[in-house]
């Protein structure tokens, strides 16, 4: 029986990014590691799939405990491809990041991030994601270090419910002020798009906008606990069946 556990890694920056690599630079001395990343930024991606064109994978580094592999797909291609073609066993755990920037909230319905994490929990094994609070490519991602093996080994040890998953949000800061298990604030993205003019003449739409936050009040959530200097533990289901709605339809439909 291997000593160490064995953990498939993905995310949506890119297999070169600063977060992902420092995420296998601290979980490789207590875990043998597949890595299955984009080969070039895939955020906001979600839980897309590549249909229509061919999926190619590149092994990048291999050494005792490490295969790295760069994938042309999604996020949720590379654990496709990984769990159908690349593990050598059954993963102890997913891991998806270290992103950077913030996917608390609604932005976790867009993250790659969390695809990935999804994608995980769909297949059937324990999934966490990791996000810092900060989109710069050179983020300072030392703070973490210790979480990041603390969260890792608790996970494995404690297991998960089937369907579900964590996404974990780190503020940008250089201490935090502890763990706080919260739920996922409400907000909504608005004024997203912004009309521009191409120089030639034609009229093009660039994504912006701003995160308007839905109770600024609530001091239960995600954004709270950030906005506070805490880390964000978001336990995330993915049934999305709205229970409470089903005997009322039933009484109308």
């Amino acid at each position: 029986m291997p000593n160490k556990p064995y953990i498939l890694i993905s995310n949506d920056d890119g297999v070169s990014a600063k977060g992902i690599n420092f995420l296998i630079e601290t979980l490789r001395p207590i875990a043998d590691l597949l890595v299955v990343a984009p080969d070039s930024p895939r955020s906001g991606m979600g839980c897309a799939i590549t249909s229509t064109v061919p999926i190619t994978v590149k092994l990048l580094r291999e050494e005792e405990g490490l295969k790295v592999y760069s994938c042309s797909g999604t996020p949720v291609d590379c654990v496709k491809v990984a769990v159908n073609n690349l593990l050598e066993r059954q993963p102890d755990l997913v891991v998806g990041g270290i992103n950077h920037g913030d996917n608390s909230s609604v932005n976790s319905h867009y993250s790659g991030t969390m695809g990935v994490v999804t994608e995980g929990a769909l297949q059937g094994f324990p999934a966490v994601a990791f996000s810092l609070c900060d989109h710069s490519p050179n983020a300072d991602f030392t703070p973490l270090r210790p979480y990041l093996v603390d969260f890792v080994f608790k996970t494995i040890a404690v297991g998960l419910p089937p369907f579900t998953c964590l996404n974990i949000n780190f503020p940008k800061r250089p201490k935090f002020e502890g763990v706080r298990i919260c739920r996922m604030a409400h907000s909504r993205w608005c004024h997203e798009t912004e009309r521009r003019q191409h120089p030639y003449g034609s009229d093009y739409y660039w994504l912006v906008g701003n995160c308007e936050e839905l109770e600024p009040e609530a001091t239960d959530t995600d954004r709270w606990a950030l906005a506070h200097g805490y880390v964000a533990v978001t336990p995330t289901q993915l049934d999305t069946t709205a229970t409470g709605l089903m005997e009322i339809l039933k009484n109308v439909m």
